[in-house]
């Protein structure tokens, strides 16, 4: 019964993304593929309802397989967040306190990799809510690129979000939003970290519009 009502949950959810924010998917290469390899679809991250947007615009058989990244002490704050976290998105949920950890952080990421399903992360770690257009990335995405080669990490440019749903404001505002998917980028042979997140935080920045030149 649970399940039969998350999956209600989670219809109303895409359903009411599109209503407010009649987001779209802009696939820009074979990503979309539902029968390839698990992906690690990493965005910019401005609002909390930047994975929903991610989660939706997905093909319903992507989307069945896909989990976002989320911190364990928002999403198991109360009931209703919980009954969302778990039951509805599947969320892979991290302690983002250092000191309550007990284990490596990647570990449950690399499992559910390791289970066939796909991944949405921010490798900024937080909500930007600064002018830049990203923050600089955790290493994160590197190490799990490392240790599952076999995933593709998939750019993803998020259009819009922070401006329907601005800081403070209570009722969102009319505007389209846009989820671009670029090429997948793997670890290549040798790269270290840093020149890996570069690479990275450069495609994602080539997908939004306006910044194609920095590419």
């Amino acid at each position: 019964m649970s399940g039969i009502i998350g999956h209600i949950a989670a219809t109303l959810v895409t359903g009411l993304a599109r209503a407010v924010t009649g987001v779209r998917g802009d696939w820009r290469d074979a990503a979309a593929d539902p029968d390839g390899p698990p992906r690690i679809y990493f965005a910019n991250h401005a609002s909390h309802g930047d994975f929903v947007l991610v989660w939706t615009v997905l093909p319903r058989s992507l989307r069945r397989r896909t989990r976002p990244v989320a911190g364990a002490d928002y999403w198991n704050a109360g009931p209703i967040r919980r009954f969302f976290g778990q039951r509805v998105f599947q969320a892979v949920l991290i302690d983002r306190r250092p000191e309550m950890r007990s284990g490596d952080p990647l570990a449950p990421l690399a499992d559910a990799i390791g289970q066939g399903q796909s991944l949405i992360l921010f490798p900024e770690g937080t909500r930007n809510l600064t002018e830049e257009r990203l923050l600089p990335f955790k290493s994160g995405l590197y190490h799990l690129a490392r240790m599952r080669p076999e995933a593709l990490p998939v750019p993803v440019w998020i259009e819009n979000l922070n401006r329907v749903m601005p800081k403070g404001e209570l009722v969102p505002v009319p505007l389209l939003c846009t989820v671009t998917f670029g090429a997948p980028l793997p670890v290549a042979e040798g790269e270290d970290k840093n020149a890996y997140l570069a690479r990275a935080r450069a495609a994602m920045l080539a997908l939004a519009p306006g910044t194609e030149a920095q590419s």
